[in-house]
């Protein structure tokens, strides 16, 4: 395969290892690819994206001289932090 993917592979594969459907469900990272993706992170599921579409960039005429410039996702934001009242 291309080195313009290997990025965005090693990070999903790297997401996928973490993920609670292969830490604490058991299941096998293709397994969470296939059958759970609904249960896959946010940021997984951006990954697992942008991983097709560098694929199906590789295979795009179009792309063979501007380049397959695809990158890793942001993360999204996260959620403001409440503060409790006891501690005022």
């Amino acid at each position: 395969m291309s080195s313009s993917c290997s990025h965005l592979l090693d990070a999903l594969k790297d997401c996928l290892l973490h993920s609670d459907c292969v830490l604490k469900q058991g299941h096998l990272p293709s397994e969470c690819l296939k059958n759970h993706t609904h249960e896959l992170p946010e940021a997984c599921q951006s990954l697992r994206k942008a991983t097709f579409e560098c694929k199906r960039g590789m295979l795009d005429m179009r792309k063979r001289f501007r380049g397959n410039n695809v990158d890793i996702p942001p993360p999204p934001p996260k959620a403001p932090e409440q503060t409790t009242a006891a501690s005022a």
